[in-house]
């Protein structure tokens, strides 16, 4: 059942809840929200030891998008969220999400413990990519710039080309360029939340150094790889991962 939590600056942020048990948090990546995405069977598999929030990110699904966007305003969102699990939450951010999620936790925002998969970096002083979106984007070249996008982070041919769900909601993918850019290592630096950074065994690219790069730039970060395609792991494993991190004394 969709539920709404409302952020600062009075944007409406669709959520849903499942199972028992402690808060997790799900922060979903580029593209994707509750109707089209991973995030439904992430919970549904965390669901017999916790209770799972999904959420649909600005701009997605059936959440508002108040304008302008700012990186700070999806940081409000996610606080947001966190207020209607309780107020303390853990947290479990796929790829951009996990930029996010980094910077709630640097923001302050209660977390207790933080688990990423595979979260990128962004170049210092805002990429190329970030202009080429918004120009598409400004265009109305949606489906352009969904599979602008996907080319550019490197997404493999198979998995490249872009499905209407994606293409939906193509002008969220600058917020997300914009988050990939905003988001340094001496931000990260700054989390004190213990981190857990996933890769799959199967993910070819930057993004495996990227995760060991960002473990080591966190105060209380661990790593973790995890057999898997790429950009993804089982659900089963992803989840024993997340319980066994979320549950631990130390």
């Amino acid at each position: 059942m969709t539920e709404i939590a409302r952020s600062a600056d009075g944007t409406t942020i669709a959520y849903e809840r499942v199972g028992a048990g402690p808060a997790v948090v799900c922060v979903d990546a580029a593209g994707a929200y509750r109707a089209h995405g991973p995030m439904r069977a992430v919970a549904a598999a965390l669901a017999d030891a916790c209770t799972v929030f999904a959420y649909d990110r600005r701009g997605r699904g059936e959440s508002g998008d108040t304008q302008p966007y700012a990186v700070e305003r999806e940081v409000e969102d996610l606080a947001a969220v966190i207020a209607a699990a309780g107020g303390r939450a853990h947290v479990y951010g796929f790829s951009s999400g996990g930029l996010l999620a980094l910077r709630a936790a640097a923001a302050g925002v209660p977390i207790d413990r933080l688990a990423l998969l595979e979260p990128p970096l962004g170049e210092e002083g805002g990429s190329a990519l970030t202009g080429e979106m918004r120009a598409l984007v400004d265009a109305g070249k949606h489906a352009e710039a969904a599979a602008h996008f996907l080319a550019a982070i490197g997404v493999p041919e198979e998995y490249a080309t872009p499905d209407p769900g994606l293409v939906a909601v193509a002008p969220t993918l600058v917020y997300d360029c914009l988050l990939g850019d905003a988001t340094s290592l001496d931000l990260i630096a700054r989390v004190r939340t213990p981190t857990l950074v996933i890769d799959s065994e199967g993910t070819t690219g930057p993004l495996p150094d990227w995760a060991v790069t960002i473990v080591e730039a966190l105060p209380d970060g661990r790593h973790l790889s995890l057999p898997g395609s790429w950009h993804g792991v089982d659900d089963a494993d992803l989840a024993g991962a997340l319980r066994d991190f979320y549950y631990a004394q130390s």
